[in-house]
């Protein structure tokens, strides 16, 4: 049987990923009461973020706990290129 996979952050990230849920159920409301399309569309703006944060914090938790922990110990060289990747993948 396959153990549990959870991080330290886990809970930050269901947090971020419950604040999207709300806010899209928001946007469901507000499309069913005629609320105006800008209203909408900065609702749908929210929830798009608040996932796209969620993403970013799984990514980077993946990388700062499996990734390590695959590759095991690295020279200064590699290590500066695995702070490289971890760097960049925040622009994602």
């Amino acid at each position: 049987m396959k153990q549990p996979h959870t991080h330290q952050t886990h809970p930050a990230i269901i947090k971020r990923l419950r604040r999207a849920g709300g806010h899209l159920s928001s946007t469901i409301d507000m499309l069913e009461h005629g609320r105006t399309c800008l209203d909408v569309a900065q609702q749908l703006q929210a929830v798009e973020k608040a996932v796209q944060q969620a993403k970013k914090a799984l990514i980077q938790s993946h990388l700062d706990h499996c990734l390590e922990d695959l590759v095991g110990p690295l020279d200064p060289a590699r290590r500066d290129s695995l702070d490289e990747f971890r760097e960049i993948t925040r622009y994602l």
